[in-house]
């Protein structure tokens, strides 16, 4: 099957930022599909590419890029990898300061724009950005297949289990001992594998930077510069709980997911559906997998956080917009799930507007006014576009 067969759920927003920007930026994890991607929305047209992990493509913009660049204005051009030279944000400033013709630049980084040193501030007002994620639902019908493989395109497109196996593996170990180092976080190459190890085997657990520090024999300090730089390469995703000035008492901790539950198995050993379902990780993660699908299913601003009380009340994800809970979700994995009477709570103190038990059975049915039983696709497909 061929990774370009797939329409990505970003391609019409992409061209309305090429028609709106004079660059646009598209960032993501490696091996996401970010050049593949850009290369075929710029078919329509004349486009240079540059890779700045070729040493080659960074010497032609080493001199004087202002003068390299101005060669190709009437083409766009494509900057893929541009942290590894973050000095070119000063110069695609000036260039587009004289000339703000939209859809001139597309810029791609493997790291956030709070990584990408300065971008975000140099090119204010000049760029736009959106974020490239793993396949999702939208994008791909085989739920199963998607959960076990995770949706990196060469995983989940991979012509065998045992291959998709292989081509993950070597992205862990490549991202530790290289691509780590490349983007900036220098640390030890048997340390950070402890690391994610740990990341895995507590996925979707509370953060607690002191016991993870204990855990693999380092400072607190350490951790939070570990799980901040994760978090802007987009392998981790943190999940902050909800807090308002309520007369509760709070968990004020955050929640650690690894985004790509590929990865996840991989991590822990996990090959087949049925030893995921026979792992006691089983049920984190599916509910790292049913969060990481709902919020990249959106296009528009929302925000999403976790509920839970020290008294017990919790609920897996609240969808916000506007400072309005337009949801509470609970996820289960299992065809029956119930719901608790600590759901309930959630809802009432977070005055959410539905209530949802997300299973992985068929069928989808109300248990009460406001509380509707589903299964993942259902929701993706039906509810979010109305929420």
């Amino acid at each position: 099957m061929d990774s370009k067969k797939i329409i990505r759920q970003i391609n019409t927003l992409f061209q309305e930022y090429l028609d709106l920007f004079p660059v646009t930026g598209i960032v993501g994890p490696r091996q996401v599909g970010k050049t593949t991607l850009t290369k075929e929305m710029a078919n329509n047209q004349e486009f240079l590419y540059l890779d700045m992990e070729r040493q080659a493509d960074r010497a032609k913009l080493s001199q004087d890029a202002a003068y390299f660049l101005a060669q190709f204005k009437n083409q766009c051009v494509i900057i893929d990898e541009i942290q590894f030279m973050p000095e070119l944000f000063n110069e695609l400033r000036g260039i587009v300061d004289n000339d703000r013709r939209p859809g001139r630049f597309i810029i791609l980084g493997s790291a956030s724009p709070d990584l990408i040193r300065g971008s975000s501030e140099t090119l204010a007002g000049r760029i736009g950005y959106l974020e490239l994620s793993p396949f999702n639902l939208n994008e791909v019908e085989d739920l199963k297949k998607l959960w076990v493989r995770g949706g990196f395109p060469d995983s989940y497109l991979a012509p065998s289990d045992k291959a998709s196996k292989l081509w993950r593996r070597n992205f862990i170990q490549t991202y530790i001992q290289r691509d780590l180092g490349l983007l900036g976080l220098n640390t030890d190459i048997k340390l950070m594998e402890r690391f994610w190890q740990l990341l895995a085997s507590t996925q979707g657990a509370l953060l607690n930077a002191q016991q993870f520090g204990r855990a693999i024999d380092v400072d607190r300090k350490t951790i939070t510069h570990y799980i901040n730089f994760l978090e802007g390469a987009f392998i981790i995703r943190i999940l902050q709980p909800w807090y308002k000035n309520l007369k509760k008492r709070l968990v004020k901790s955050p929640k650690v997911y690894i985004r790509d539950t590929g990865i996840l198995h991989s991590l822990l050993g996990l090959d087949s559906y049925e030893s995921i379902l026979n792992h006691i990780i089983v049920g984190n993660s599916w509910e790292g997998f049913v969060i990481e699908q709902i919020i990249n299913s959106y296009e528009e601003e929302r925000q999403f956080w976790f509920y839970r009380t020290h008294q017990g009340a919790e609920c897996d994800l609240l969808i916000e917009k506007n400072g309005e809970v337009l949801a509470a979700i609970e996820i289960k994995f299992g065809t029956s799930p119930s719901v608790s009477k600590g759901f309930h709570i959630s809802m009432e103190d977070t005055g959410a507007k539905q209530g949802f038990i997300i299973g992985n059975g068929e069928e989808t049915y109300k248990i009460e006014e406001k509380i509707t039983v589903t299964n993942l696709n259902h929701f993706v497909k039906e509810f979010i576009p109305m929420l």
